[in-house]
């Protein structure tokens, strides 16, 4: 099981400043171990965010973003006491859903 996203997410004036980070190895399948084998690809394909039931931001990854990426966006029209959810699903179709309120 991977590690609970880390998630903040702060409202003033209808508008929350969303920041995220997200423990995740983030493998691009180019790079060997110490024994020369391939390590498989093994990353981050899409990001979705929520308030309550509305889909704020999806987001579609490549190979190419870094070990436990951050990620940080806006919202508008959000209150304070919102749920916000944030899910990835990655290449092994694994997936993880980590919620906050919005304060």
């Amino acid at each position: 099981m991977s590690s609970p996203m880390r998630i903040r997410a702060a409202e003033t004036g209808g508008v929350a400043d969303v920041r995220v980070l997200m423990a995740h190895p983030m493998e691009t399948g180019m790079r060997r171990d110490a024994a020369g084998a391939v390590i498989p690809r093994h990353y981050i394909t899409e990001v979705t965010a929520r308030v309550g039931d509305r889909v704020v931001m999806t987001a579609h990854w490549s190979p190419g973003v870094s070990t436990n990426p951050f990620l940080q966006f806006r919202v508008r029209g959000v209150s304070k006491g919102q749920q916000l959810s944030v899910t990835w699903r990655d290449s092994r179709g694994d997936t993880r859903t980590d919620q906050t309120a919005i304060t």
